[in-house]
């Protein structure tokens, strides 16, 4: 994608002037400055502005774009960065952030006017992708650097970004390298040019070299701080993911609206039932609706007392809690069948505090329209006059209702407002059931169900049913009718590989959204070369986008070869290798998703429609916001409300939701912090440079990511 990348040649009095600001002591009589908490990003439409913006939109950062592709935009100019408030000078952006170092035509005054307000009020600028040469403080990448891929390179937070804005990193940035026919990265590695102030706080290897050169990195000069970015990126890789925290706490100087977190949750469904199996001469599962006319004879997966020790032995070993989605039903027929005995249930219900529970109906029943499974697929009984006949009230009803009284003459620790249907049912399924069970919203009344959970891959917003808000689960794809991995790839191939091999050619019918395999996967090998590493990768990646919705699995997987805990491991190794410890996966239960959910969608919806200003003057910040809406700030370790600390401690910072009552609210940053960073004086090049080579044009990485290459959220589930 090619850029411009100009020079603005004016003298440092020309900027001063240009900006509308006295020169030399600028403001010396002044009140101190207000700096407001938000972020102006100008985008020229490619992937790593993108990518920051996602980043805010995240964590509920605000941030004005302006996009220079477009027409009618404003202007840029001193009037747009800065005013008075009350006599007081105001900068109305905390931080610039650029496609690069300067993306205006050659001896533009919006550049002008954006350095003269940098330089007037401490205000730092984020360069999201550029190339390295002496104006960013850097060598030419052709002269002992480089310029090309870093698919598969492991790069490294130097010492001086551990201490500073990615001190929430354990050192490693590998670069992702998820198929070896596209090209995923692209970056030019430099070492500082001499003389330059510049700090480089990522690096990578220079190829063919005993040297390592920047990929991102502090230039300070002119009174300006700038973070260079010399590798292009979008918002999914993973690369990216765990930079994009310091890059935001770079550029706020840890003080901003908004809150980031790593969360992981794990569902396990169907827990005291069993599932049933896939067979691989059928291509379905006998017992289940796939299987025409009950073809087949049922071999369910249950779990053992052995499998529930050993789920509590290691959710204990990993600092990791599940949840347990339960059918008490399913206890009932074991000990019907068994002379009352049921193992599995005892061993559960004996170390019942160690886990969470969430009530998942008693019978695991459908609870949609009424099933009519004479054919495959199944289709919704219709009434004589050609209504859909739906399940009642009543039968909704006494599923939440049983289940519960199960789970609390049991003994389990419920939470009485969290649900989920068995298949997510009574919601809206495509193609059968167009619209949810108008019976469902009344049964969760009458059962005062508050949070429901549906599946993220058919209905993935935060929704209302009657009473309740959905909470969206991430479907992991080792399915529920498996408890081996040879059944789970012989099930994945007959998914994901065309009819021309042997396959359903579901992927081919679903090509927009689903990827088929190049050839079926080995029975014996590949879950643990294929499947595993895929599945470790999507849900990772969930993780590290400050998105708390949960994953879910099923009791089989648990079971037999116990063929989730290779994703489960993956996911926490990979995680824990990343991150330090001051940065730990936050691990909730659904009701307190759903409120995160909630809160945050008021929030987002409370900035877009300008309800919320926030600014700085000094070491303290005030936010004015609407009587009833929670705000969410990050701010520096030590910061306090009033008399009290302020938040609670993550990734180096203090991060928290505070209630508005209408008043102003107000924060006191610690005193030994200063407004604003000062910046050195540099050397080298910046403004009132004649004259700079003709830029290169910069490649950027893909816009659309293959779903082989960012990972399927939709899955082949049931419970």
């Amino acid at each position: 994608m090619k850029r411009t990348i100009r020079t603005a040649v004016l003298t440092a009095g020309a900027l001063i002037a240009a900006l509308g600001l006295p020169a030399g002591t600028a403001h010396a009589d002044n009140p101190a400055p207000r700096t407001d908490l938000k972020v102006l990003v100008v985008t020229d439409g490619g992937p790593a502005t993108a990518a920051i913006a996602a980043e805010l939109d995240s964590a509920g950062t605000p941030y004005t774009a302006i996009d220079l592709t477009r027409g009618g935009r404003p202007t840029i100019d001193a009037g747009f960065l800065a005013d008075t408030v009350d006599g007081r000078p105001r900068a109305k952006y905390q931080a610039v952030v650029l496609p690069n170092d300067n993306p205006f035509p050659a001896g533009s005054a919006e550049m002008a006017a954006l350095t003269a307000y940098e330089r007037a009020y401490g205000i730092p600028q984020v360069d999201a992708y550029t190339y390295s040469r002496p104006q960013v403080g850097l060598q030419y990448f052709a002269s002992g650097g480089y310029a090309g891929s870093l698919d598969g390179v492991s790069a490294g937070v130097t010492p001086a970004g551990l201490g500073g804005p990615f001190g929430y990193l354990d050192g490693a940035v590998p670069f992702e390298d998820t198929s070896p026919t596209v090209g995923e990265s692209y970056a030019y590695l430099a070492q500082p040019a001499p003389g330059a102030d510049f700090t480089t706080y990522v690096d990578a290897p220079i190829p063919g070299t005993p040297r390592r050169g920047s990929l991102v990195g502090e230039y300070r000069h002119d009174g300006r701080r700038e973070l260079v970015v010399t590798f292009v990126y979008n918002q999914y890789q993973q690369q990216f993911r765990l930079l994009a925290r310091g890059i935001v706490e770079w550029m706020t100087g840890g003080v901003h609206l908004g809150a980031s977190r790593n969360y992981f949750a794990v569902h396990v469904d169907d827990v005291f039932a069993a599932d049933d199996r896939w067979d691989s001469t059928l291509n379905c599962t006998p017992g289940d609706v796939d299987c025409a006319n009950g073809a087949g004879t049922p071999n369910p997966i249950r779990m053992s007392a052995a499998d529930a020790a050993y789920a509590a032995d290691w959710q204990d070993g990993r600092n990791f809690t599940l949840d347990m989605v339960y059918n008490g039903a399913g206890s009932l027929d074991q000990r019907e069948d068994n002379n009352g005995a049921d193992a599995l249930a005892d061993t559960l219900l004996a170390q019942r505090d160690r886990f969470r529970w969430v009530n998942h109906t008693y019978t695991h029943a459908y609870l949609g329209c009424e099933q009519d499974v004479s054919a495959v697929p199944w289709k919704c009984a219709t009434n004589p006059g050609g209504s859909t006949k739906w399940v009642g009230r009543t039968a909704i009803s006494d599923e939440i209702a049983l289940n519960r009284v199960w789970g609390q003459s049991s003994g389990l620790p419920l939470r009485n407002d969290e649900l989920v249907t068995g298949e997510h049912s009574g919601m809206k399924l495509l193609p059968q059931q167009p619209q949810d069970n108008p019976n469902l919203a009344l049964a969760l009344a009458d059962n005062g169900i508050k949070w429901l959970a549906s599946d993220n891959s058919r209905d993935p917003e935060q929704r209302s049913v009657g009473p309740a808000a959905t909470v969206a689960r991430y479907p992991v794809n080792v399915y529920y009718n498996a408890g081996k991995a040879a059944e789970q790839v012989d099930e994945y191939n007959w998914v994901y590989t065309p009819r021309s091999q042997g396959g359903s050619g579901i992927c081919e019918d679903h090509a927009d959204t689903t990827t088929c395999l190049p050839a079926p996967l080995d029975t014996a090998t590949g879950y643990a070369a294929h499947i595993v590493p895929q599945e470790i990768h999507t849900a990772l990646g969930h993780v590290l986008s400050n998105d708390p919705k949960p994953h879910f699995i099923h009791q089989s997987n648990l079971a037999e070869e116990r063929i989730a805990y290779p994703v489960l491991n993956g996911v926490l190794d990979g995680y824990h290798a990343l991150f330090a410890d001051n940065t730990p996966v936050e691990n909730l239960r659904m009701s307190d998703i759903g409120a995160e959910l909630q809160r945050r969608a008021a929030w987002k919806d409370a900035v877009r429609t300008g309800q919320v200003t926030a600014y700085r003057i000094g070491d303290t910040v005030t936010v004015q916001a609407p009587n009833g809406l929670t705000v969410p700030a990050t701010l520096l370790a030590g910061s306090r409300q009033g008399t009290a600390a302020f938040g609670s401690p993550y990734a180096g910072r203090v991060s928290g939701w505070t209630a508005s009552a209408g008043a102003p609210l107000a924060f006191t940053l610690p005193t030994s912090t200063p407004a604003a960073a000062t910046a050195a004086t540099g050397a080298q090049s910046g403004p009132g440079t004649a004259s700079r080579p003709a830029p290169p044009t910069l490649p950027g990485p893909r816009t659309h990511v293959p779903d082989a290459l960012r990972g399927r959220d939709t899955a082949v589930t049931c419970c």
